[in-house]
């Protein structure tokens, strides 16, 4: 028997691949499932119970949570990085580092062929067969459900036939929960005019008072909460459970799919939101001008590399050099104002604070320069504008 390992997530589509291929191709199945954040004890206990009843020979859970924060979203942070200025990549950045650890799975194995559950109208499938092909050409990518076309109900026909009689309601949300972010997909995201329900989405709205809460960033990682060190993955989850019961970070986003059609989904991602909107806010204060233009342009480059799934190309390791480099500086504390629904950027205090009074406050007085010299620079900065002016007034 030839070893599979399949990334396995223990819904319908995953799932009848486990059971085909393990009872039709005659492969020894090795189901592997990667937490990148929204994983509970529990919901891998029950994952690997499914996955070993479906004729799986072995289940693996790698828990790759540290992994995703510092291969990816700690750049996703040092860039600002929102696609489309609304969605931190929530979900569509977790592919990556799954893929990677599933790929590395099977080596370490010896596994001969990988397969995994994707469509053929979706990202995803890019996603994965560009990992896999990239780091592991010899290894032989199986997809039941894109080459046979299959329809849900085809696939839980099957299932029920060979005596497994899961319920497979088709939840009227499908929500997909991670450390940067939960996707929430239904009938709504499907057209152009209607949003999401209140119920759709996983946080409800629990608090109304406002509340104030500290970010400590250092070198452009949040290291810290209302001046309480942990490591940036522990602040994150802290961040998110408090801010989601403010019911803050919802959105839907309208995007270009890689396979070229548009698409919508509706997302939920308080800490994300808040941590990139401090973090820009801090760089405001911390970095030159020509520093923030070029982050920008180097952070929505990335953001687009990475979702097309080109995270493995050089040139990604150039931009996250370069976003490194920037953060030497971004250091200070940030403070926010949770709302219902909406937060708010009260300041920042930091050694590299940029507003130094010694030169002059913006509007009100000038300590580093005459005013001679004001009207001097100023007069030399109108030579470009002047003899334009002169020459296409004489034509």
């Amino acid at each position: 028997m030839e070893k599979l390992v399949i990334a396995y997530s223990g819904g319908l589509d995953t799932s009848y691949c486990a059971k085909y291929l393990s009872q039709e191709e005659g492969f020894e199945v090795h189901a592997v499932s990667v937490n990148t954040g929204g994983f509970s004890k529990t919901v891998i206990a029950e994952i690997e119970e499914k996955a070993l009843a479906l004729g799986a020979n072995t289940y693996t859970s790698i828990d790759a949570v540290a992994t995703f924060y510092d291969k990816v979203v700690k750049y996703l942070i040092f860039g600002n990085v929102l696609r489309n200025n609304t969605y931190p990549l929530s979900v569509s950045a977790e592919r990556i580092v799954q893929a990677i650890e599933i790929v590395n799975h099977a080596k370490k194995i010896g596994a001969k062929y990988i397969a995994h559950g994707s469509t053929g109208a979706g990202n995803d499938q890019v996603r994965f067969d560009m990992i896999f092909q990239i780091l592991a050409p010899e290894i032989q990518i199986i997809t039941p459900i894109r080459d046979k076309s299959l329809a849900r109900e085809e696939e839980i026909n099957y299932l029920q036939q060979n005596g497994i009689d899961y319920s497979w309601e088709k939840a009227k949300y499908s929500v997909n929960k991670g450390l940067w972010g939960t996707s929430v997909g239904g009938d709504e995201t499907l057209t152009s005019h209607l949003s999401l329900p209140e119920s759709a989405y996983p946080s409800q709205l629990e608090k109304e008072l406002p509340k104030k809460v500290k970010l400590t960033f250092k070198n452009g990682e949040l290291v810290a909460l209302d001046g309480e060190q942990d490591n940036s993955v522990a602040n994150i989850e802290k961040l998110s459970a408090i801010a989601s019961k403010y019911a803050i970070g919802r959105d839907i986003h309208v995007g270009d799919t890689i396979i070229g059609i548009k698409g919508r989904v509706g997302f939920e991602a308080a800490a994300p939101l808040i941590i990139i909107k401090a973090h820009h806010l801090l760089e405001k204060h911390t970095l030159s001008k020509w520093q923030q233009y070029q982050k920008e342009q180097m952070g929505n480059f990335y953001g687009m590399l990475l979702h097309e799934g080109n995270y493995l190309d050089e040139v990604m390791r150039n931009i996250e050099a370069f976003l490194t480099d920037t953060q030497k500086h971004v250091s200070g504390d940030v403070f926010v104002t949770l709302h219902p629904y909406r937060f708010e950027l009260n300041g920042i205090t930091s050694p590299h604070d940029l507003m130094n009074a010694s030169f002059g406050s913006y509007g009100e007085m000038n300590k580093g320069w005459t005013a001679d010299d004001a009207k001097g620079f100023i007069k030399i900065l109108s030579n470009a504008g002047k003899i334009a002016n002169h020459v296409n007034n004489e034509i």
